[in-house]
């Protein structure tokens, strides 16, 4: 997680349509391969703790505002997101390349990582622990990163 990838989320997205209490914040916009809707979800670090002078919608706020500001964000980043993915909204089947090439126009930064997950896997993993798992990590893991 570094500060310019927060900083081209706030710039080219705007502010999350939804954020969660385990710490997610999500868009989605219809930028992937032929117009279908990307869901663009920055993952939250295991054990997510939001800041207490924060609440769970104004959290990506006020750290854009913060770091666009060079000002300390409400709490370090490593202590709030370790990850952002980008996945067919609506259960549509994408080629990891044409998704990938979409995800570097929409954001203009080239993923970390591509490939085919189990969603459904992960989920439970961090289900049965509670949120004390990093999805990123564990998507990486799947990815062989």
């Amino acid at each position: 997680m570094d500060p310019e990838l927060i900083l081209a989320l706030d710039q080219r997205f705007g502010e999350p349509m939804d954020a969660y209490v385990n710490g997610s914040q999500v868009w989605l916009r219809d930028d992937g391969p032929d117009g279908v809707t990307l869901e663009w979800r920055l993952h939250p670090v295991a054990g997510f703790a939001r800041p207490p002078a924060v609440s769970t919608y104004d959290l990506f706020p006020a750290v854009a505002l913060a770091l666009a500001e060079d000002l300390p964000p409400p709490a370090p980043l490593g202590r709030l997101w370790d990850g952002l993915e980008a996945f067919a909204a609506h259960g549509e089947e994408l080629e990891p390349a044409p998704l990938a090439a979409a995800a570097t126009r929409a954001l203009g930064r080239a993923p970390d990582a591509t490939g085919l997950v189990d969603h459904e896997g992960i989920a439970e993993a961090w289900e049965k622990v509670r949120g004390r798992i990093s999805i990123a990590a564990a998507l990486f893991a799947q990815l062989d990163v």
